[in-house]
């Protein structure tokens, strides 16, 4: 399978052919198995970010004995992960730059 360019930015899970706006965040190459991968990724991350919403309006659940939070995190870092994983060398070079990977 062909790799192609996509685009991505990770605050919105935004992952395009084209480039427009501020979605070339970061530059990856990747297969359509790979982008499936990292879209599946994007809607972990979106599914704890919902369930953190959810849970940040109960009060008797303090915030670090969360297991949402900490899904939202995990799978966070996974996205970073799979990205610098398909990213270009200045997509590497910015992850390993955040220290994000260091505790993965």
């Amino acid at each position: 399978m062909e790799k192609q360019k996509y685009y991505i930015h990770m605050g919105s899970g935004e992952i395009s052919k084209e480039k427009y706006g501020n979605n070339a965040e970061f530059v990856i190459y990747a297969t359509d198995d790979d982008i499936i991968l990292l879209r599946d990724t994007f809607n972990e991350v979106n599914d704890a970010g919902i369930r953190t919403f959810f849970r940040a309006h109960i009060p008797a659940v303090p915030y670090h004995n969360d297991q949402s939070n900490d899904e939202y995190d995990s799978n966070l870092a996974k996205a970073y992960k799979v990205v610098y994983e398909l990213g270009d060398e200045q997509t590497k070079a910015h992850i390993k730059q955040m220290g994000i990977l260091n505790d993965i």
